[in-house]
Order: C-alpha cells, then sequence, then structure tokens
C-alpha cells in the first residue's frame, strides 16, 4: 500500500476548555492525527495553512465562537466537515448548530460509543464530499477537453493543423480593423499548387495529403510569426500579413514564401517538384471588408493560373496606374513642404461651463497646386507610411509655436495651442529635443503649448512610453490623449501615464444621446479621467443636444462644428479678439454657426 492510502485522517479539536481538549485527544489519537487549539482564531489560522478531514468545535467560546467558525470552514474548505459540541442538551442548540453548517452535534458530558460514531458518520460524510469533488473536477476537465476538441476542429483544419477558413476570416476581419485605426495595409496571399489534381490523381489520396502536410510545414516554417498561415479546401493555401507598409514589403515575403518550395519533396521513392500560383490583395485598395479581400485574391489567382502557373499577380491592372498616381502625390508632398504649400487651420476648444475660448486645435491642410485644399484624410496617411512624416510633423510643431507667440504678440494672449504627435514621430529617437528646440526658438511658454498624442501610441513599448512622456511633461508642456476610447489602455496602464487630459473619440459623441451604449461609455470615460484628476475634452459636437448632455456630466471642454470649423489664423485671431472685447455676448456665440445655436449659448450663460 501507498502512503497515501495509509494516511490517517487529520483531526482539528477546538475548545477553551483544556480539559475537554485532552479528554477528546485521548479518545481519538489511537486512529486518527489530532490537534488541538483552545480558540476560533487559532483553528482559523491553522485551517490556512493545513487541510483538516474533521473539526469539533465547542459552541461557546471567546471572541469568535463555534457557531462563526462553521461558516469560514464550509467556504475556504468545504470538503472539511465540522461536528459541534455543547453542554446545551436542547433541542434549540442542535437546530441552531445545523443551520450554520455543522454536520453533527455531539453533547456534555461525553459518551465515548456516541463521541466515536458521530467521528465515524463525519469521516464518510467528508469521504463522499471528496469522492464527490473528484468526479466533478473530472467531468469539467473532460467536458472541457471535449469542447477544446470540438473548437480546434471547427476553426483547424485536421490534416494540416492549420487555421481553416473560418478561423483565417475571423483573424482578417480584426487586422482590418487594426489596420483601419492605425493606418496600416494589410496584405492577403492566396496559393494554389499547380497541376496538384495530377499528384493526387496519380500517386493516391495519401501521397497528396502528405505532400500538402509537407508543404504547409515548409511554409509555415518560413513564415514564423509574420503571419496568420491558413488551408482551405484542397490544395488552396492563405496567408495573411499584418506587419507590412506597402507592396515592396509584400514582394519580400513573396520571395521567402516561393524560395523553400523549390526544393523537391521526397515521399516514398516520389522525389515531386511543385510550382505555386498565388494572388494578391491589399487593404484598403483593394477592398475594405475580408469578403472584398478574398475575392480580389481569388481573382489575381486565376490571373496567376491562366498565365501558365508559376508566378503571382497583384490584383487587377489598374493597381499599377493607382501605385502611379501615388507616387505622384508622395513627390508633390515632398515638394510641398519646399514649397510652402502646407497650412494650420485652427478650431476652437470651449471651456463647457463658461464658455470661454480655451485655445485650438492646429490641424494642417494642404493648398496643392492642382487638387486646391487638401484635407489631412487625402495625404497624411500616406506620410505615415513613408519617412514624409518627420518632416511633416516637425512643420506644423514648429509652425503652430510661431503662430501662438505671434498671437501674443499682437494682443491675443491666454490661449492654449494643440498639436497632434503622429505614432511614428512620438518614437522617433529624437523627438524630445526636436520639441524643446522649437519651444527655445519661438520662446513660447511650454505650458500654452498641449501635444495631442493618440491612443494606439501608448501601446508600444510602455516603459519607453511613460520615460517620453515624462520627459516632456518635465519641460512644462501639456500633454493629451487624443481619440480616447479606440485604442487598447488599460487603468492600471492609464494611472502610470504623467498626462493633463483625455479627448474623447468623436464616434462616441456623436450617438452619444441616441445609443445608451456610447451614453455610458462617455460617462465612464468621464468619470475615470476625473478620477485620476485628468481633464476630459469631447471631440466632434455638433448639436445641442450632445451639449446639453456633456454638460450634465460635467464634461470639462469642448469642440466640434457647434462652436466652429477649423479656420485659417487670422480668421480665428479676428473671431477671438473680437469675442474678447465683447463682453456682453456669449464668447462662442460668434462660432456659433446658427442664431438658435447663439440664443442656446446666451441661455446658458
Amino acid at each position: 500500500m501507498s502512503a497515501a492510502d495509509t494516511k490517517r485522517p487529520g483531526i482539528l479539536i477546538v475548545d477553551d476548555d483544556e480539559q475537554i481538549r485532552s479528554l477528546l485527544c485521548s479518545i481519538l489519537e489511537v486512529d486518527y492525527d489530532c490537534v488541538t487549539v483552545g480558540s476560533a482564531e487559532e483553528a482559523i489560522n491553522l485551517l490556512k495553512v493545513i487541510k483538516f478531514e474533521l473539526v469539533i468545535s465547542d459552541i461557546n467560546m471567546g471572541a469568535i465562537s463555534g457557531l462563526d467558525l462553521v461558516p469560514y470552514v464550509v467556504k475556504e474548505t468545504p470538503e472539511t466537515v465540522v461536528v459541534m459540541i455543547s453542554g446545551q442538551h436542547t433541542i434549540e442548540a442542535a437546530i441552531q448548530a445545523m443551520r450554520a453548517g455543522a454536520f453533527d452535534y455531539i453533547t456534555k458530558p461525553f459518551d465515548i460509543h456516541q463521541v466515536e460514531a458521530a467521528i465515524q458518520r463525519a469521516l464518510g460524510q467528508q469521504s463522499l464530499l471528496e469522492n464527490k469533488k473528484y468526479f466533478e473536477r473530472g467531468l469539467q476537465e473532460l467536458v472541457h477537453h471535449r469542447s477544446a476538441e470540438i473548437e480546434r476542429l471547427a476553426y483547424f483544419d485536421t490534416l494540416t493543423d492549420l487555421p481553416n477558413r473560418l478561423l483565417f476570416e475571423d483573424r482578417l476581419t480584426q487586422a482590418i480593423k487594426r489596420a483601419q485605426k492605425d493606418n496600416q495595409p494589410v496584405g492577403v496571399l492566396l496559393l494554389r499548387i499547380d497541376r496538384f489534381k495530377e499528384i493526387d490523381d496519380t500517386l493516391g489520396h495519401s501521397v497528396g495529403d502528405r505532400l500538402l502536410r509537407a508543404i504547409a510545414g515548409r511554409i509555415r516554417k518560413t513564415i514564423d510569426e509574420r503571419g496568420t498561415l491558413a488551408r482551405f479546401e484542397g490544395d488552396d493555401f492563405a496567408l495573411l500579413i499584418t506587419d507590412i507598409h506597402g507592396s515592396e514589403d509584400v514582394l519580400e515575403v513573396l520571395k521567402d514564401l516561393i524560395e523553400p518550395l523549390k526544393a523537391p519533396f521526397v515521399l516514398d521513392t516520389h522525389q515531386l517538384h511543385i510550382t505555386t500560383s498565388i494572388g494578391v490583395s491589399l487593404f484598403p485598395v483593394d477592398g475594405g471588408a475580408s469578403e472584398e479581400l478574398l475575392k480580389s485574391a481569388g481573382v489575381a489567382l486565376n490571373r496567376a493560373q491562366s498565365l501558365g502557373g508559376n508566378n503571382y499577380q497583384f490584383y487587377q491592372a489598374e493597381m499599377n496606374a493607382r501605385a502611379l498616381e501615388r507616387l505622384t502625390m508622395e513627390a508633390d508632398l515632398r515638394r510641398a513642404i519646399e514649397n510652402g504649400e502646407l497650412r494650420l487651420h485652427y478650431q476652437p476648444q470651449i471651456d463647457l461651463s463658461t464658455f470661454q475660448i480655451l485655445g485650438a486645435e492646429a490641424l494642417i491642410r494642404w493648398q496643392h497646386p492642382k487638387l486646391g485644399l487638401l484635407s489631412p484624410a487625402k495625404f497624411i496617411p500616406m506620410a505615415e507610411e513613408t519617412d514624409l512624416i518627420f518632416p511633416l510633423g516637425e512643420w506644423c510643431l514648429r509652425e503652430a509655436c510661431r503662430q501662438l507667440m505671434s498671437w501674443q504678440q499682437t494682443g491675443l494672449t491666454g490661449l492654449r495651442v494643440s498639436v497632434n504627435v503622429s505614432p511614428n514621430q512620438f518614437h522617433q529617437k529624437n523627438f524630445v529635443e526636436t520639441v524643446a528646440q522649437i519651444v527655445a526658438e519661438t520662446e513660447i511658454d511650454p505650458q500654452t503649448l498641449q501635444l495631442e498624442i493618440t491612443e494606439t501610441s501608448l501601446i508600444r513599448n510602455a516603459d519607453h512610453v511613460v520615460t517620453r512622456l515624462t520627459e516632456l511633461k518635465e519641460m512644462g508642456l501639456l500633454v493629451a490623449i487624443d481619440d480616447f476610447g479606440v485604442g487598447y489602455s488599460s487603468l492600471g496602464y492609464l494611472k502610470q501615464l504623467p498626462i493633463d487630459m483625455l479627448k474623447i473619440d468623436r464616434s462616441f459623441v456623436s450617438d452619444a444621446t441616441t445609443d445608451p451604449d456610447d451614453a455610458a461609455l462617455v460617462m465612464a470615460i468621464i468619470t475615470l479621467a476625473h478620477n485620476l484628476r485628468l481633464k476630459v475634452l469631447a471631440e466632434g459636437v455638433e448639436n445641442e443636444d450632445q451639449l446639453r448632455f456633456l454638460r450634465l456630466l460635467r464634461c470639462d471642454e469642448g469642440q466640434g462644428y457647434l462652436f466652429g470649423k477649423a479656420a485659417p489664423s487670422d480668421v480665428f485671431r479676428a473671431k477671438t479678439l473680437q469675442v474678447a472685447g465683447n463682453q456682453a455676448s456669449l464668447p462662442t456665440s460668434l462660432f456659433a454657426k446658427t442664431n438658435n445655436e447663439r440664443k442656446l449659448f446666451r441661455v446658458m450663460k
């Protein structure tokens, strides 16, 4: 027999009378391992470190009674059985003990036979509880195992152990959502084995299956963690790649994908040389949803096969024209910085309690010589994908600081200016030094400059982010987290960040008065920020209902078309100076678009 089979049951005896403890111990220690304590407090401390099969406890003790001890035992060690002892012989005392959770009740003075019988019954109950726990755990493990098997069958290919089409489409959908937030492309590659049907029909399905497994193994080893490889049906494979910046990166992946497949596959006595046809589609150029991207890649795959196989094709011929258009736009943007074609427009930021103009956000525009005034959506994503974002971001920061000093010198004082910082710019090695240099050159008060960092910038390298923000704060700058709510920041991480403000993304504000979920989210963000002693600014305030809702939640600041669109610096300055000189009217009334909005501002003031 093993040590586990011969282990004696452990009994904890709890009584404030030493004679009772000694008597019970002498009766039971022949067959059981007994430990005695003089109080419920000692028993609780001992139960935290030692497991007992049975607890025998007096009802009436000091600070914590036996009746108070029982619920603790039942909760913390549910397999431990409790037997109560007492000098009271009434049925009420026994009922009270049972209601507390005791299994049995023994009266004093003790009848040895009665004690032994009660102990045997209690240990029998304890054994049943242990067996129940064992079988429940076994059943849970079995259900978990079977559920995992079913889930794997639903999402993984049984032949190659790769994700199947269902899982691939789910991952592609998630990748598209992230790409939309980060302005990053996504690549989808569909790969088909040339003349696989001939191999399968000639050599048999067993060899065909082994070949597919071998192909999957080579590709998986080559791709490693760079993407998601899946098998669809037959000899079709799919590859999702996300860590790319354009078609050049896709070409590198294609080269790495094709090269290991050139070596022959040796199966039994057969030496098989294979080639592949590959179709490629890119988000967002070739589709904005998973179905569109897969369809585009499929069209490109069919084109590759129609050309005889052993090649790859990007989706549709117009892609070359679009690539040329993009290269032209990139070259134009490089010249725009040198030719002075960039502009900053300023949108007012309003104190929602007083309606005073606190500052403005500097928003870039491009006065293209042929296409006219372009919004940032037309060229910032392209700049993010190239090195253009660095000179572009530096120009914005320097021009905003220069304009702020110009305003101050011409009588427009007490305002701050907010400047957007791209994720790549924020993580640039010399970013802090560049900011310090521009602040020194323009001689602005650092407390009048607020840098808006996107929430997605905070995800990369948490320690580096905290250090960089600390350096900016030590310079005296203000820091706001832009588009808050669309990223993945945790509360614990947010508490570590030396910041001043959260800006609620306009997508939540726009539906906050009609969508209960968005309303709850806006409320939660404002409450969270105030608990962390941060200011809150709501973006995209466009109507009176939104304004009332935000004021009700005590949102600190607002920005949006209700207060005014972004305007050139001279227009913003003129309106703000006119507001400052007209104390009888509400400051933001000049920025309001309609008479109704001006009336609302007067009423609220």
